[in-house]
C-alpha cells in the first residue's frame, strides 16, 4: 500500500517514512536505509527519518555510520526545536560510545 502511495506522490514524507520502518519491522535493513536516505534527502528536516536511520544503522553493527548519522540528526533537531529527539539522538550517542 506505501508502495502504491509512493508512486502516485514520491514526494509523500510520511509514506516513504512508512515504507522504511515496514522495512525495519521486516528485518530489511538496507532498503530501510535507502528509504531513509532519500527521505532526508528529499525532507532535510524531518527529524524522525535521522533518528530512525541513526538506529538502523546500529542495528546493522554499522556504528560510525550510525554516529554521523545521529550527529547530523541532533544539529536538525536543533535548528527545528526538537528537544525530545535531539535527546534521544544524543542517548543514542552514549550507548555507541560517541558522546
Amino acid at each position: 500500500m506505501l508502495e502504491g502511495l509512493l508512486r502516485e506522490n514520491p514526494a509523500d514524507a510520511f509514506a516513504r517514512y512508512g515504507l522504511a520502518l515496514e522495512y525495519v519491522g521486516r528485518e530489511r535493513y538496507e532498503e530501510a536505509v535507502g528509504e531513509f536516505e532519500r527521505l532526508i534527502q528529499e525532507h532535510p528536516e524531518y527529524v524522525p527519518g535521522h533518528q530512525m536511520l541513526a538506529q538502523t544503522l546500529l542495528r546493522m553493527g554499522r556504528k560510525e555510520e550510525a554516529t554521523a548519522a545521529a550527529k547530523r540528526g541532533i544539529a536538525i533537531a536543533a535548528k527545528v526545536g526538537n528537544r525530545h529527539a535531539a535527546s534521544e539522538m544524543e542517548g543514542l550517542l552514549e550507548e555507541i560510545g560517541s558522546a
